[in-house]
């Protein structure tokens, strides 16, 4: 089955639209699910790709899964595998999370390297010594990595980077340790506060979570509790970059602006007006607007996350802009496709030179990844005829209902799938 957006360019984006729950929220805290051997009623998990493949993972351990309207019911009681399989596995990156939760509660896990998208090195081996800090043993067999223990043991651990995946996995897999484990140069994103509140309404103990030093100290059960997930600030500012690029006037239903204050000072840096209030967050884009320069960080500092989509909403606007993409490597896939576009960006290394053009013209593009996808889209909102995106398959990996989403406010955008 290969699915597309086809989209009718040059519409002024105007509405409301409410933002889904977080999809790097919910992939940990449907992972925590399994060290608490009862029911976990989680809230807002957003029905995308990423979601279903990891409850289904959760389905392949033996954990009884109810799907209701917002709402995922999750019984870990009867849990009788410990290995996470490879079809599965290969299909997104964030999986290897579940290994820490397995850890936590089994004290033994085996999984294959993850897959998911293709934006360079991501490598797990940060999430490796960590495990191996805690006392685990780890071997590895023909693209599998085993790892087992009797117990777990708190521990210091420096982390190198402060990567998101292996500051989850550390949380994860420490619960239930023996003693305290201290994750030092932590990464400081709100999915790890979210993390951290979930588990410690379960029960656990985790101190410091949005800050760069993280203390668990070990407990012995946890237990049952329902919990709403944050909203995806990710989708947030997506959209309020679609407001941007096509001239628009939208209010995002959006709890949390300050999750978003680098996209915020950015857009109206570039000239738009942003107003938040309780609950909302208003934007009003000008007919122009104006270049930005952006550097990619870890948070607090602009979201790498971001920078394809935000990189689509420069193309049109006036003067030149310059993005730094110090995160991962192969963030600019997207770039020859937005130019077949008539954008002119320009690639050296780590900085992306952006030129504005007046007009972006409609052309058939592929998505590279999940948010190259999405910048694809943006630019085809604003581009003049009919865009055909194509490889929508990661898109629909991260966003919940993005067409219908777009369609309320008033663009022309259809899904077409052909097999």
């Amino acid at each position: 089955m290969m699915s597309s957006y086809i989209i009718e360019g040059g519409k002024r984006l105007e509405g409301e639209v409410t933002i889904s729950g977080s999809k790097n929220a919910s992939l940990p805290i449907i992972a925590a699910t399994i060290l608490n051997p009862g029911t976990t009623k989680l809230y807002d998990i957003p029905n995308i790709h990423d979601t279903q493949i990891t409850l289904e993972i959760l389905k392949y351990l033996g954990c009884k899964v109810k799907k209701g309207h917002g709402k995922v019911e999750i019984n870990s009681k009867k849990i009788t595998k410990t290995d996470i399989p490879e079809h599965l596995m290969n299909q997104m990156r964030s999986t290897v999370i579940l290994a820490g939760a397995i850890l936590g509660r089994f004290k033994e896990a085996t999984f294959s390297y993850p897959g998911g998208c293709d934006i360079g090195a991501r490598p797990i081996d940060l999430h490796l010594s960590a495990f191996k800090k805690l006392g685990i043993n780890i071997s590895e067999y023909s693209g599998f990595i085993t790892c087992k223990c009797d117990k777990i043991i708190g521990a210091n651990i420096d982390l190198d980077f402060p990567s998101v995946g292996a500051t989850e996995n550390i949380i994860l897999a420490s619960i239930y340790a023996e003693g305290t484990t201290h994750i030092t140069n932590a990464a400081m994103e709100p999915e790890i506060v979210d993390l951290a509140q979930c588990l410690n309404k379960m029960g656990a103990k985790i101190e410091g979570a949005g800050t760069k030093i993280i203390k668990i100290t070990g407990v012995q059960k946890l237990k049952d509790i329902s919990y709403n997930v944050m909203q995806d600030r990710i989708e947030a500012g997506t959209f309020l970059c679609a407001a941007a690029i096509t001239g628009g006037d939208i209010c995002l239903n959006y709890r949390t602006p300050e999750h978003i204050t680098p996209i915020i000072n950015k857009l109206e840096e570039a000239g738009c007006e942003i107003k938040t209030a309780k609950g909302k967050v208003h934007i009003k884009a000008p007919k122009k607007l104006k270049a930005v320069d952006i550097k990619t960080m870890p948070y607090p500092g602009f979201p790498t996350d971001m920078q394809s989509v935000f990189a689509s909403t420069l193309t049109t606007s006036k003067g030149t802009s310059m993005i730094v993409e110090n995160i991962f490597e192969n963030r600019y896939r997207y770039v020859p496709e937005l130019n077949k576009m008539g954008a002119k960006i320009n690639i050296e290394g780590k900085t992306a030179v952006i030129k504005g053009v007046k007009k972006l013209s409609s052309a058939k593009v592929k998505s590279t990844d999940l948010r190259g996808g999405a910048c694809l889209v943006l630019a085809g909102l604003s581009a003049k005829g009919v865009t055909t995106v194509t490889n929508i398959e990661y898109i629909l990996r991260g966003y919940e209902k993005l067409d219908e989403k777009l369609r309320k406010l008033g663009a022309t955008i259809q899904l077409s799938s052909e097999m």
